[in-house]
């Protein structure tokens, strides 16, 4: 590691990473003592839903392009070629779905958390287990990617690392507790920019020192790092095109279709067209990431061939290469180290920025509201800013609990993943299945996470109890950032080698981690409607309005009408709700310079309330039913869902 030490900063490249955290904290405290100065939590943690097309998309992109996919994509390509690209195909599909069946459906019920949907579709203990599974999991998950960069930009180039650590965690948690969701977005607007240009830099200067672009992919070409179309069904394959392009679509709508941290910028958009639109501006977006990153490892490969940094002890991990190829680079212009590490640690920020916000969110509206109705607003904000600090502080607590956990660092990565496909799978099963019933729900979900634990673990102890230091065949070193990262990540990744194929349980063990989260979001659907239907199925009166995704009407059309009743298929999903994309929040607006909570559209409705009262007592039951327990919809909510 000699060689590495003598890579340092200059005054310069410190000066621009200040820059990049008091540009962070100065937006949110414009948005702290600005518009409604986050005196409302709809404000707070829902950003008025007033957000336009751009920036939630903008949002949507940053949230999971973590410092470690940064970090990790341009590694996978260095080491294994370009076949990792083939990833982008599964964004059409892993951004058309959510745009179009789970954003009109959130939407439309108008929630403030995802969860919210469980106990409309199922009941309260679902809910409860929902919201748990992914507090869990946000925790877990949100130390390690503060950490994780820090400590590789420390190993390469003596960069402080609690020094980089505190501030990055300090000055998020300031700017997410003061200014809301409002602040999280527009400081992922500005981190992204900052991403594109740092990544760009590198990849131009690195094709310059190369020759230009053209002899950069002449060397990969020669270098058989230029992958073709790899059409080998097999699942235990790390990389094909099957469990890239078609796992990975499973992947994509655990993270865009019901994540909460990605639900709450769809919900926060003014109207449901907005919403849906930002879907389709991030497919653009993530293709160019992902290019971009595909770049960077071929310039990477380009410069240093088979012999790489690695190879010659100048780094220990893959996740630092990039770094060191960074430093590397920009010896001779300084100032550009520095853009990186802007680059870099503006994925950190975005990620975690988005996760204070989230569990803030989950944890008022699914936690606390419903033992507290009559909370006061004023309490209600003043209490979600306290959560948003309070998870800024475990953030810390975990960064700090990375540190000393060593190897198991990789297992904490791998306890994230395990948890996305089982909550995909849970709220799958209540969207598109009208007779799974709330047993079959908790039942499905702890078979889920079951199943994903077990082949995780399984396949951590497998590697770790390997006997030689080789790594082993077709298997990934983790099923880490799969459902958290856009850009699915190969820090760690472990080499094919020419083994024979694994058999029984290890064959299980040795699953591509592409298909994790397909594997285990199936285990929920399939257990859930077995249990459901063992239980008694749920019947279409028992429903709530709103929550069931028509699919199955829409398959089988062909059957009679009486024979979908039986199945429950006739059940429609609830109309747009045209007048309340704008009257409600433009009213409360006027009151308090905020789109007020449903409390107060309650009260600024009450008139109209009063004139539908008249309406029948089947209607009046089926109002009752679609509220959601902690926040009810207005008068013309309630109305259109009930159609």
């Amino acid at each position: 590691m000699g060689a590495v030490a003598q890579m340092h900063f200059t005054t310069v490249d410190y000066v621009i990473f200040v820059l990049l955290l008091v540009a962070s904290a100065g937006i949110g405290l414009f948005y702290a003592f600005s518009g409604g100065r986050q005196r409302t939590t709809q404000e707070f943690l829902m950003a008025d839903r007033s957000m336009s097309c751009l920036p939630v998309s903008l949002s949507l992109l940053a949230t999971f392009q973590s410092a470690v996919a940064i970090l990790g994509a341009p590694s996978e390509v260095y080491t294994f070629g370009t076949q990792y690209w083939f990833l982008g195909c599964s964004y059409f599909l892993g951004l058309l779905i959510p745009a179009h069946i789970f954003i009109p459906v959130f939407y439309r019920l108008r929630l403030s958390s995802a969860y919210e949907y469980l106990e409309l579709r199922f009941n309260k203990t679902v809910r409860i287990c929902g919201t748990v599974t992914f507090i869990f999991q946000m925790v877990i998950y949100m130390g390690v990617v503060l950490y994780a960069p820090a400590l590789a930009l420390n190993a390469v180039t003596g960069f402080d690392l609690w020094g980089a650590v505190l501030a990055m965690g300090l000055v998020c948690t300031l700017y997410t507790a003061l200014g809301g969701l409002k602040a999280v977005i527009w400081t992922d607007v500005f981190q992204t920019v900052v991403m594109f240009a740092g990544q760009l830099a590198v990849i131009v200067v690195g094709a310059n020192q190369a020759g230009g672009i053209a002899e950069v992919w002449r060397i990969a070409v020669n270098g058989s790092r230029i992958a073709g179309l790899d059409l080998n069904p097999d699942p235990l394959e790390r990389h094909t095109f099957w469990t890239l392009g078609v796992g990975g679509i499973f992947l994509m709508l655990a993270l865009y279709g019901v994540n909460q941290a990605q639900v709450q910028r769809y919900l926060s958009s003014r109207s449901e067209k907005e919403a849906v639109m930002s879907c389709y501006v991030v497919f653009p977006c993530q293709q160019i990431v992902l290019c971009l990153g595909c770049l960077m490892g071929l310039v990477m490969f380009a410069r240093y061939g088979e012999d790489s940094p690695l190879d010659k002890g100048y780094v220990k991990s893959k996740d630092q290469m990039v770094l060191y190829f960074v430093m590397d680079v920009f010896r001779e212009l300084p100032g550009l180290p520095g853009l990186f590490v802007a680059c870099l640690f503006s994925g950190a920020l975005s990620t975690i920025s988005s996760a204070f916000n989230s569990l803030a969110t989950v944890t008022m509206e699914d936690l606390i509201k419903p033992h507290f109705p009559n909370m006061t607003e004023a309490k209600a904000t003043l209490l979600s800013k306290g959560l948003a600090f309070v998870y800024g502080l475990v953030c810390l607590a975990m960064a700090y609990i990375a540190s000393i956990m060593g190897s198991v660092l990789q297992a904490a990565f791998s306890i994230f993943g395990m948890v996305g496909g089982p909550l995909l799978g849970l709220f799958c099963l209540g969207m598109f299945f009208p007779w799974a019933n709330p047993i079959g729900a908790v039942v499905g979900l702890v078979a889920g996470l079951a199943m994903a634990f077990w082949v995780g673990i399984g396949n951590f102890v497998m590697r770790m109890s390997a006997s030689a230091p080789s790594p082993i065949t077709n298997t990934t070193a983790l099923p880490l950032f799969g459902n958290m990262t856009t850009t699915v990540m190969a820090p760690l990744v472990s080499a094919a080698t020419a083994k024979p194929r694994p058999a029984g349980v290890e064959a299980l063990y040795s699953l591509s981690y592409m298909w994790y989260s397909a594997h285990n979001s199936t285990t929920v659907v399939v257990v859930g409607l077995l249990v459901s239907l063992l239980t008694g199925p749920m019947k279409e009166k028992e429903l709530t309005p709103g929550t069931v995704f028509p699919t199955l009407g829409m398959l089988l059309f062909f059957l009679p009408e009486r024979y979908r009743e039986k199945l429950c298929c006739v059940t429609p999903l609830a109309q747009k709700p045209k007048e309340i994309t704008s009257q409600p929040y433009q009213m409360a607006q006027k009151d308090s310079n905020s789109a007020g909570l449903c409390k107060e559209d309650m009260v600024t409705e009450d008139k109209e309330m009063e004139s539908e009262r008249a309406q029948s007592e089947e209607e009046e039951d089926l109002e009752t039913r679609i509220m959601p327990p902690s926040c009810q919809p207005t008068a013309h909510t309630v109305q259109e869902t009930a159609l």
